[in-house]
């Protein structure tokens, strides 16, 4: 069984997007961008020892406008302990792949999928030998 561990709001403007959530809710940052390779941003919530999960404001990849992109919105990501398993019960559930398997160096192993209606999630498999 998986828990959601991590949500993902795609920006179009990353910094404004920061500003309104920390002006929101008094999200704070931790800057991730070295590890994914495009502005990205991890977003605590909140304490650690409160409910809640953590997630990150990220740049979005292509037009929000366009028809058919992958990501409007935020996406709700899964930790998995096998990213591979995972990724074929998905497939077999009737699940497509959205954006393969990369890795985050020295942090994890990350995924998107489209469930049969079209929604888009993640899975996310800590591997601090990812690379």
């Amino acid at each position: 069984m998986s828990r959601p561990v991590h949500f993902e709001i795609h920006a179009t403007d990353v910094e404004s997007t920061k500003e309104f959530y920390a002006a929101s809710f008094g999200w704070e940052y931790d800057d991730y961008s070295e590890y994914a390779g495009t502005p990205y941003f991890g977003v605590r919530t909140g304490p650690e020892e409160a409910p809640g999960i953590n997630g990150a404001i990220m740049q979005r990849r292509e037009d929000a406008l366009t028809p058919g992109v992958p990501v409007n919105g935020a996406v709700l990501t899964m930790g998995v302990e096998d990213f591979d398993a995972t990724a074929a019960a998905i497939l077999a559930a009737g699940g497509r792949e959205a954006l393969p398997k990369y890795a985050l160096p020295g942090m994890a192993w990350q995924g998107y999928f489209l469930d049969p209606d079209g929604n888009v999630f993640g899975i996310h498999q800590p591997d601090e030998n990812a690379a």
